[in-house]
């Protein structure tokens, strides 16, 4: 039998960071995913100096490596993502949702829209390019994205707007490459006009959100794939506590409200479809002294 490789991971050892993961972020882990653990922690314990995996998460069980526990929950976060992702929603945005908002804020001549599990940047900066594409007469507007995710260090990279060619030949039309970025030795920089229309924050969808202001849009995408029933019931009815009651949530093509939170209605725009508060239904409400991120 051939020996064990320095980053192998043991039964206990995948067991431990499924239970950890679940319990910092409800995030679930099936139990076939052993080799997506391994593959996401074997650099990051060769990094920190750890001989082996076992090694990195025994140091956070005995408490001598505490301080890495986050940053384990924050590896086994799925981060991917892409330029103007799946097409369709940002057609619906464009031709129906963004001009439908405005037509309802004339009077207040503002905008909130949260871009939640925002990952390295690339949905709320597809989102800044296209209200500034299409959108000039916002530009007398007060339009505010807020982008959260879970992961630190994923946030840092989505500050700073810096992609690999690689991520901008994901779904970046050349137009807006052209238009929007500088080339930075390998790496494209978002220019200033589109990076600082975003605000970046952390939050943990699972844990205590303080009170949100109204807002009008929710984009939260490929995000409730990752949790069980009982934690999609939650982040749903939370989110149409935070929405305006004509306001939109996007999800992605594979998720639904469907048996989850009849709170929501299901609208169709061509190809996409998102959901709104459904009429006459009540406000959810936040539990009390929420905290977090500040919208």
């Amino acid at each position: 039998m051939p020996a064990a490789t320095a980053t192998s991971l043991s039964a206990a050892d995948f067991d431990f960071v499924r239970r950890l993961v679940l319990d910092k972020s409800s995030i679930v882990i099936n139990p076939d995913q052993s080799y997506l653990v391994e593959t996401r922690l074997a650099g990051m314990a060769r990094r920190e100096g750890f001989a082996s995996i076992g090694q990195l998460l025994a140091g956070i069980r005995d408490g001598t490596a505490r301080q890495f526990q986050v940053r384990v929950v924050e590896a086994m976060t799925t981060n991917e993502t892409s330029f103007f992702r799946d097409h369709h929603p940002y057609e619906a945005l464009r031709e129906h949702i963004i001009p439908d908002l405005m037509r309802k804020r004339a009077s207040v001549r503002k905008l909130t829209i949260w871009c939640a599990a925002c990952s390295t940047g690339q949905e709320p900066y597809s989102l800044a390019m296209l209200l500034r594409q299409h959108f000039p007469a916002l530009s007398g507007w007060q339009v505010d994205i807020h982008a959260t995710d879970l992961a630190v260090e994923i946030l840092d990279r989505a500050r700073r707007g810096r992609f690999s060619q690689l991520e901008v030949n994901r779904g970046l039309p050349a137009a807006l490459l052209v238009k929007y970025f500088t080339k930075e030795g390998a790496e494209w920089q978002i220019k200033d006009e589109i990076r600082s229309a975003v605000r970046f924050e952390p939050l943990n969808l699972t844990s205590s959100w303080r009170a949100f202001p109204p807002l009008d849009l929710i984009l939260l995408r490929n995000v409730l794939i990752y949790f069980d029933v009982s934690v999609k019931k939650q982040i749903l009815t939370r989110m149409r506590g935070v929405m305006q009651r004509d306001g939109y949530l996007m999800l992605g093509g594979a998720e639904t409200t469907f048996n989850l939170d009849d709170g929501y209605e299901r609208v169709e725009f061509g190809r996409y479809a998102c959901y709104r508060p459904r009429s006459g239904q009540p406000a959810a409400t936040s539990p009390p002294n929420q905290v977090g991120v500040r919208l």
